[in-house]
């Protein structure tokens, strides 16, 4: 069973910034897409980003602009920078990673946006 191990969220005002991280149990090396998806109450799960293997990138039309997906391979690890953050981007981020065959969730970061 591959964990990914999310942090990085919290309370943020409007027009801050926040870094989310995932480590994957597994090296993400071996993960063809990772992605982050959000939630919000009574909102179904949505894709925020995703990055393949090859550094391809696809973002919400929401967020183009202000988030960056990054996969670093030294550390494990794939981020998410979320600039020009706006109240309607609080949910909470769960990271998601796909191989061939499987498909991974973790627990989920709650970020809020609220001055």
């Amino acid at each position: 069973q591959v964990q990914l191990v999310e942090s990085g969220g919290g309370l943020v005002q409007p027009g801050g910034s926040l870094r989310l991280s995932c480590a994957p149990s597994i090296s993400i090396r071996g993960i063809y897409v990772m992605a982050w998806y959000r939630q919000a109450p009574g909102v179904r799960r949505d894709l925020v980003a995703r990055i393949t293997t090859v550094g391809s990138t696809n973002y919400a039309d929401s967020v183009k602009g202000r988030f960056t997906i990054s996969r670093d391979n030294a550390k494990n690890t794939v981020d998410l920078q979320m600039n020009s953050l706006k109240p309607e981007d609080s949910a909470v981020y769960y990271c998601n990673a796909k191989t061939l065959t499987v498909e991974y969730w973790g627990q989920g970061t709650q970020v809020t946006v609220s001055s």
